[in-house]
């Protein structure tokens, strides 16, 4: 029968592989305890071992006989022994109240250090020859030893197993806000493809309601292979700038239908950081609004432009158009955060980045809005640089388009939005 010493802190495994009893949270411990059984005889064996050869060591150094080491033998394997037993009952003590597990663990301790200075004494009593009386002080004199050994063997126990809990629940909490954290991203995510979807459904509408329907199922045809192009993502999960940037251009295709030459877009990716990885759909928000507020809201349009570099330790990606900039209703849309503005609107754009790269990355990340009084409307973010996978990157990076202007298709006038 094993008798680990830190078994009722390892977590049960179900067939299968999952790990039960904490929540499905696989734990990491410290490699050397990872395997909790082995752990424990390492230990014995090194500390009794170490007790035999310290005492070994003494009495060669009282110059005692060879045949005396025997007894040092026969009190390193009672110890051993009896410390194993010991095991057992702090294992049954150490998760009960504190006055159960304190008040019996004294009394368990104390029968032991009897035990095993009784098993002494009688073994060095039979060695010497001693008397009856001779033995209850020899008794007495081991007891003290033998209190200090399985004493503080009793702490040591105690201690890793109490140090083992307590790293156990820290990574418990580590890994429950890991996950608060991941579901929180996936919201977030999750509300932009409702909120894209809306706006292009309403203009598809629309263009049923001119019976232009070319453009309307080439809108829907567009729009299915652009949602198609999202599910590959996790919802939580990150891209590399090129992905990101493929996923814009098929935004883009959509929205050109709709505003034809008065969109304009302008991209400059550097290619070290078309490898860098960004949350999923984190810049398509900022093209949205750029096209809401930029390009719908002036009769010529607006250029929209997107960059992105790597600064030192940082990825800095820049959004901007050349639209009214912070003027009229887009002041209120951004700056006012009032209950009665925000039924007017989803409140997605903007407010969803600020949430998500907070999410993400806590402070480590800046969010800066610029707007010139001349107008235009600028969006900068800088994160901490994470290289993508070297597989997908190369792929697409070719895909990259050029620093120039995408070609447009002329198709119809501009169609409102209700966002």
């Amino acid at each position: 029968m094993a008798l680990p010493l830190f078994d009722r802190l390892a977590p049960t495994t179900k067939p299968g592989g999952t790990q039960a009893g904490i929540g499905m949270l696989p734990l990491k411990p410290t490699p050397f305890f990872a395997d909790k059984n082995r752990a424990f005889w390492r230990l014995q064996v090194l500390g009794w071992g170490g007790a035999a050869l310290l005492r070994s060591a003494n009495a060669l150094a009282n110059e005692r006989p060879l045949d005396f080491l025997v007894l040092v033998l026969i009190a390193t394997v009672t110890g051993f022994s009896i410390s194993l037993i010991l095991s057992v009952v702090y294992g049954h003590l150490i998760n009960r109240r504190p006055l159960i597990t304190w008040g019996f663990t004294a009394i368990a301790l104390g029968l032991a250090v009897v035990v095993s200075a009784i098993v002494n004494a009688w073994t060095i009593s039979l060695y010497q020859g001693s008397s009856e009386a001779n033995f209850t002080s020899l008794v007495l004199g081991i007891f003290y030893l033998d209190m200090t050994v399985l004493g503080a063997w009793s702490g040591l126990y105690y201690a890793i197993n109490f140090f083992l809990q307590v790293e156990a629940q820290a990574d418990r909490l580590e890994r429950l806000e890991t996950q608060a954290t991941s579901a929180q991203l996936a919201m977030l995510r999750y509300q932009l493809n409702p909120h894209f979807l809306f706006n292009t459904l309403n203009s598809i509408s629309t263009l049923v309601l001119l019976k232009q329907t070319e453009p309307a199922n080439a809108m829907l045809t567009r729009l299915s292979s652009f949602l198609r192009h999202t599910l590959v993502t996790q919802p939580g999960g990150k891209v590399t700038v090129a992905q990101e940037v493929e996923t814009l251009q098929l935004y883009l295709e959509i929205e050109r239908m709709r505003f034809e030459e008065r969109l304009r877009t302008e991209f400059h990716i550097d290619p070290q950081a078309a490898r860098a990885c960004v949350p999923s759909m984190l810049l398509q928000p900022l093209i949205e609004n750029a096209i809401k507020y930029g390009v719908s809201a002036q009769e010529e349009g607006a250029r929209i432009s997107l960059s992105a570099q790597v600064l030192g330790n940082n990825l800095r990606v820049i959004v901007s158009d050349t639209g009214p900039g912070l003027q009229g209703s887009r002041r209120n849309d951004i700056i006012d955060r009032s209950p009665a503005r925000q039924t007017t609107s989803t409140g997605v754009g903007l407010a969803n980045i600020r949430d998500r790269l907070a999410q993400a990355y806590g402070e480590d990340h800046r969010l800066e809005i610029r707007s010139p009084p001349d107008g235009g409307f600028t969006v900068v973010i800088e994160i901490p640089y994470e290289r993508g996978e070297p597989d997908q990157e190369e792929i697409r990076r070719e895909k990259l388009p050029a620093a120039s202007t995408v070609p447009e298709e002329p198709r119809q006038t501009a169609i409102g939005t209700d966002l």
